[in-house]
Order: structure tokens, then sequence, then C-alpha cells
């Protein structure tokens, strides 16, 4: 790698299969073109906001190993925002898909969403601030560049929870965290030894693949089979 080369972009070269993967995948294509059906869509939402109570635990545990108090100040606005806004939001877009807010909360996780969430919070409690970083790093940073892209060809004016969705990852708001973060990551490498390297790499890629086995996991609306 050229040592000019940010180890988030020589990751994210690494990883493009996965990402074309990805942003090829039914689902995400679905949502784009307003076309994906409202019962894959319901699905996702209810697994995402199972997913997002427990990303607030790894925000949490990124505060706890954040090196600096700037970063720990910023991860906490993060988990208060998440915590005490966004979850706000999740439940007031799922009530438009006809979901109560006692169905979403009942919500158990699908095999993929427990696996997904397990490896976060293992990378969070048990690995450095830099591989914390890692594995956050694919889901902010593919959502904001899932935003952009679907957003780009155009808005789906027939389908308003699909544009809703659209909107939300499209925003400024949500590309500046995850720019945010993928500076947090690289600055973590750039002091980090090439053992902790290696495991931020892997955590990276796991994550990644994570992300893809998210919107499968949604586009099949998987059970668990026992």
């Amino acid at each position: 790698m050229n040592p000019e080369t940010k180890m988030s972009e020589s990751l994210r070269a690494e990883a493009e299969p996965l990402w074309e993967k990805i942003h090829a995948h039914p689902f995400v294509r679905g949502i784009g073109d307003g076309t994906l059906p409202l019962e894959q869509f319901r699905f996702y939402m209810c697994q995402d906001y199972i997913f997002l109570k427990e990303y607030s635990r790894v925000i949490a545990l990124a505060v706890v190993k954040a090196p600096e108090l700037a970063e720990m100040g910023r991860f906490a606005d993060l988990l208060n925002a998440t915590l005490n806004t966004e979850m706000e939001l999740h439940r007031g877009f799922a009530a438009k898909f006809g979901i109560s807010a006692d169905k979403i909360e009942a919500t158990k996780p699908a095999p993929t969403c427990k696996g997904y969430t397990d490896f976060l919070l293992e990378a969070a409690y048990s690995g450095t601030f830099g591989e914390v970083a890692a594995a956050m790093l694919p889901c902010q940073w593919d959502y904001a560049i899932i935003g952009e892209m679907l957003a780009a060809g155009g808005i789906p004016e027939n389908a308003p929870l699909h544009a809703e969705w659209i909107e939300t990852y499209a925003s400024d708001e949500f590309a500046q965290l995850a720019r945010w973060l993928r500076e947090m990551f690289d600055t973590a490498a750039s002091t980090a030894g090439s053992a902790e390297r290696e495991r931020m790499r892997a955590h990276f890629l796991m994550g990644t693949r994570y992300e893809y086995l998210f919107w499968d996991m949604s586009w099949k609306m998987e059970e668990w089979p026992l």
C-alpha cells in the first residue's frame, strides 16, 4: 500500500467486489425504483430497529474507548441522537408502514441480524478503539453511498415511503457522519501497529459482508429454521 494511501481507501478498494454486490442487490435496487414490496420493507424496518438498539450499545463502547475527549463527546452526541431522536423517527417511519410500536418492540432478531450485532458487540467489547471504528464503518459509509446513489438515479415519485428512506440517507447530515467516522478510522489506523491494523482490516471486511447479508436477509424475510 502506498504510504500516502489512507487505510479506508485501501480497504474500500479491497472490498469493491462486495460493495458492487450490495449496490446491485434487488432489495437495494427495489428501494431505488420504488418496486420493493412493502412486506419486505416492513420486515427490514423491524429488523433494522433491533439492529439500532444493539448498535447503540456499540456506540456507548466507542465513547469508553475513544482516545480523546473530543471523540468521546462526538460519540456521546451520536449515542444521544440515536437513542432519543433516530429511534423515535424510526418508530414514526415504521408507523407509516402500518407497524405499531408494540409490534416493532416485540420483534425478535433474525439469524443474520443477531449474527451481525453479536459481531459488532464482540469487536466493541474486546477490541481497541480502532477496531470498534473498523467494525462500525461499513454500515455508516455504505448507507451514505447507497443514499447518494439512489438519489442520483431519481426519487421514485409513486412510492413515497421508498422516497423518504432515500432522502434520509442521501442527506448531507448522514454523509458528514460517514466522513467523520472514516476520519476517526484513518486516524486510529495511522498509529496502530501491524497486528492491530490486520484486526481492523478483518473487522472492516466482516462488517461489509454482514451489510450484504442484512439486505439479503430482508429480501428473503429470513426466519430461524428451528
